[in-house]
């Protein structure tokens, strides 16, 4: 895939902060095929808690700036510099997608919320393959809520994020953090939205909600029925979103839809879960002929096939990995192991590639045009 380089320097200066320190990014969000947003975040202060034992925490503050590109040219890569005193750290490229209808790569993974070290790997491999944005199904750090989570995630993708856009899901870790809004940069409200490449459409979707904890004075019986209705009309109005969305888009020539817990599990605790997801969101995904489904939240690898789309569980980005104990009537294929996935969006079919900790590709699915 060539792209047109373009001798322009993006310089942007943090004014009135000539003494502050970058301590987070600089990163690439939001890019479109004409416009782009930089992202990067300086130490504002920080704060003390005194704990239990006796002894300081550090919690430190950050200042989240953002710089939006406009008026740029489709398929041309850019390059920018924070501050622009040419310091590698605070510098990057990235380019802008394409207008016209020709092949892209994109990568996939998710959970990448722990083992540091297998998420490294990852990012390091990915960015060999230079796809021209990151999706991730959800759970990018243990706690949405701890500051230092977050840290060690922009530590580990700095080199990536510097010059490819990275599009998440919230995952039930995330908690709804004011953090992951503060961070990132996303289309329409953040929490679900939908952008397009070419004619491939691309769709996230929040199946976690607003962060809420159980009220103690619930009865047993009634804990269960509080979870699947107290925050209804939310889902209720995404799934309008949704379809929408999907009924506006119906010319596209591939969707791929991306979430964080799955609607078809291959472990046995979260069966019935499952169930009841498929249940509210129903045959929406096949009905509208929708070819692949990422999801997360069971650590391992799961292809499933239903109505013609292909539902992916891929959360072998870094959690500690989950048995398969409950092989389904969908199940194609389920393999207990860390991963990725680079999908070839070619003109007439797309190829999922399954790629293991070492390398190694596991599995290969070939998607079909929509007609």
């Amino acid at each position: 895939m060539k792209y047109l380089l373009l001798n322009i320097f993006l310089s942007m200066h943090l004014f009135g902060q000539a003494k502050s320190t970058i301590a987070i990014g600089p990163y690439i969000q939001n890019v479109t095929n004409h416009s782009a947003v930089v992202c990067w975040a300086t130490l504002k202060s920080n704060s003390f808690m005194i704990q239990k034992s006796g002894k300081n925490q550090i919690i430190p503050q950050y200042e989240n700036h953002e710089m939006i590109l406009s008026s740029l040219k489709p398929d041309t890569e850019y390059s920018y510099d924070i501050g622009g005193k040419g310091i590698p750290e605070q510098m990057g490229t990235f380019t802008t997608f394409p207008k016209e209808i020709k092949p892209f790569q994109f990568a996939v993974l998710g959970d990448t919320r722990s083992r540091h070290d297998v998420h490294s790997k990852h990012v390091g491999r990915i960015l060999k393959n230079k796809p021209l944005f990151v999706l991730n199904t959800g759970d990018m750090v243990g706690n949405g809520l701890d500051i230092h989570h977050w840290e060690t995630f922009f530590d580990v993708t700095k080199n990536l994020m510097q010059s490819i856009p990275y599009f998440p899901a919230l995952g039930n870790h995330e908690k709804d953090s004011p953090y992951y809004y503060d961070f990132f940069n996303l289309p329409n409200n953040e929490r679900y939205y939908s952008f397009s490449v070419g004619d491939a459409l691309f769709i996230s979707l929040d199946l976690e909600g607003i962060q809420y904890q159980t009220p103690k004075y619930l009865k047993k019986q009634n804990r269960r029925y509080f979870w699947g209705n107290h925050e209804i009309a939310y889902f209720k109005k995404q799934k309008e979103w949704l379809e929408r969305t999907l009924n506006l888009h119906d010319d596209a020539g591939f969707i791929f839809v991306y979430f964080h817990k799955p609607l078809i599990s291959v472990k046995k605790s979260r069966v019935e879960g499952t169930k009841m997801r498929r249940k509210f969101w129903g045959d929406i995904f096949e009905r509208h002929g929708v070819q692949v489904v990422f999801s997360g939240h069971d650590h391992h690898y799961h292809h499933a096939l239903s109505g013609g789309t292909h539902y992916i569980t891929t959360a072998g980005g870094g959690a500690s990995l989950y048995d398969i104990d409950a092989i389904q009537p969908e199940t194609v294929k389920a393999i207990k192991t860390e991963h990725y996935i680079l999908t070839d969006v070619n003109m007439n079919t797309a190829i999922l590639n399954v790629i293991d900790i070492k390398g190694d590709q596991i599995d290969t699915i070939t998607i079909d045009k929509r007609k």
